[in-house]
């Protein structure tokens, strides 16, 4: 009996990264997750990362790494959360993505360095963050991200 090869078309690994990126978002903003949910938001994050991958643009690859970041940053997971946080920005920077996505990018870092109890980094970042976040063009996109960078826990970062 031999296996049967699936072939994953790039409109499927497209389908599949927004999707997955999707269910991913669902589960961040769950605030009544299980241990088995949480395993499921670190794989889903992956996947979606994974098929990006194979079809994207540094865009998503940017986009992908900040969800890693935010998911292992809620998890309390700092050295994975640096580590995806660290590559959005690289990303960004070396792809001249800006605005949003590079606003983001500082606040990944700020928040990972913040559970990682690094206050002198934490709030470098913070600072970065602040000053891309005055940037983006979109007022209801530069709201939310203000929104997102309060969150950030201030007594983690003092």
């Amino acid at each position: 009996m031999s296996a049967e090869k699936i072939t994953i078309t790039p409109a499927m690994h497209r389908q599949l990264g927004v999707d997955l990126f999707n269910a991913t978002w669902t589960l961040l903003d769950k605030n009544d997750r299980s241990p088995a949910e949480d395993e499921a938001m670190i794989h889903t994050a992956h996947a979606s990362a994974y098929h990006w991958l194979q079809v994207g643009e540094p865009l998503n690859f940017a986009r992908s790494d900040w969800q890693l970041s935010r998911v292992y940053a809620l998890l309390n997971r700092p050295e994975p959360a640096l580590h995806h946080a660290h590559q959005s920005l690289e990303i960004c920077q070396a792809e001249g993505i800006g605005d949003f996505d590079l606003a983001f990018a500082y606040e990944a870092l700020a928040r990972a360095y913040a559970i990682n109890k690094n206050p002198d980094q934490a709030q470098h970042y913070l600072q970065l963050a602040q000053e891309a976040g005055e940037l983006i063009k979109e007022e209801d996109d530069r709201q939310y991200f203000f929104a997102e960078l309060a969150a950030i826990p201030a007594n983690s970062t003092s």
